[in-house]
């Protein structure tokens, strides 16, 4: 009964933390009634984790190269740096209602000293992508682009500007895919960035461990050079 008691205490208390913003709960788990400290994270934090939001109906092409630029290369840019950025290039009124294209985010890449390169690639040929690429997806008739993290075991993780991390089956993900990828190339690029370990869903009863730091050769196989990695 004292251990149930313990984990409605400990479960009261995991409700009362607010939903939005990550917090650090309290409770008497130690000899004597001391209290322990435990960081929580909300769900709507553990479901952007790495990820920029985007914040118009236009600029999830900036979002998601906000997001590769800070977590794949070290940048600290908000998504309105890169909109501005992009605009610099493109034509205002064809962005305001289509959106930026992958050339706009190409000139962009340019801007800042990095390569970006569009390649076709077959779907059972996605799991042997080993850098966080940009993809282009139609959804219900609305073409978004995404962060392509990872494809393992039939499934592809994404990082989505609008709903946060997803994982789908593969099949799924190829319906609506244009089937190509938009991959940034550049110095400084982080071999082990967190886009490359995205979370499980929440609901999963186990978790995946089968991350390995990338080999050079594969990267060399996705345009990288030997001085990009210095």
């Amino acid at each position: 009964m004292k251990s149930l008691a313990w984990l409605l205490s400990i479960t009261l208390l995991l409700i009362g933390v607010d939903g939005t913003y990550a917090a650090e709960i309290r409770f008497a788990a130690l000899p004597g009634g001391n209290l322990a400290y435990k960081q929580v994270v909300s769900i709507r934090e553990r479901r952007f984790q790495d990820l920029v939001e985007q914040k118009t109906d236009f600029s999830c092409g900036a979002a998601a190269m906000a997001t590769i630029l800070n977590k794949a290369y070290g940048w600290n840019l908000e998504e309105d740096d890169v909109i501005r950025g992009m605009l610099a290039t493109a034509d205002p009124e064809v962005v305001r209602t289509q959106g930026f294209s992958m050339l706009d985010m190409k000139r962009y890449a340019e801007s800042l000293g990095l390569r970006a390169r569009g390649y076709r690639i077959e779907p059972d040929k996605l799991e042997s992508l080993k850098v966080p690429s940009i993809v282009l997806l139609d959804v219900r008739g609305y073409k978004h682009f995404v962060i392509l993290q990872r494809t393992f075991k039939g499934y592809v993780y994404l990082g989505d500007s609008v709903l946060g991390h997803k994982k789908m089956p593969l099949e799924e993900f190829t319906r609506g895919w244009n089937g190509i990828i938009f991959a940034l190339i550049g110095p400084g690029y982080d071999r082990n960035n967190a886009l490359l370990s995205p979370p499980e869903p929440l609901t999963t009863k186990t978790r995946i461990h089968t991350f390995s730091p990338v080999r050079d050769a594969e990267l060399m196989d996705f345009g990288f050079i030997q001085s990009d990695f210095f």
